[in-house]
């Protein structure tokens, strides 16, 4: 796998050429994502996995992230998800009403790149949890 591709690293604030690697790497102790796609920063290690269910199998989720952000977007699925799961609101038209408030033109939860910006997410997200009860 000597494939690179240009990503943004939230650890290194900055765009990276990331190395395609698989979860051989960097998951050694799971066998079970061993053959797993996953884009790696070679400067500070941190990585993103991939698409791996779709036709570009090596696409990256979104940027790479730091341990901290990976655990804050983890929180926010954690409330984001049961809303569309529950029938609540149909997925799609609760991304784009997060989008809608972020003021941004689309939303995924992969391509939040600090802190600030997950907690502002996280106070959202909660928020609309509650209005959808």
């Amino acid at each position: 796998m000597n494939a690179s591709r240009t990503l943004y690293c939230c650890a290194c604030q900055a765009d990276v050429a990331a190395r395609l690697t698989d979860g051989r790497e960097v998951y050694p102790h799971r066998a079970d994502l061993g053959d797993l796609p996953f884009w790696k920063c070679d400067i500070c290690l941190n990585y993103v996995g991939c698409h791996h269910k779709t036709k570009d199998r090596t696409r990256p989720l979104g940027n790479i992230p730091t341990k901290e952000l990976k655990n804050a977007r983890q929180h926010i699925h954690r409330i984001l998800d049961p809303i569309w799961k529950e029938g609540r609101m149909a997925r799609g038209k609760l991304y784009a009403r997060i989008a809608a408030e972020l003021g941004v033109e689309e939303y995924h939860t992969a391509e939040i790149a600090s802190i600030d910006e997950a907690r502002k997410v996280a106070v959202l997200v909660r928020r609309l949890a509650v209005d959808l009860r």
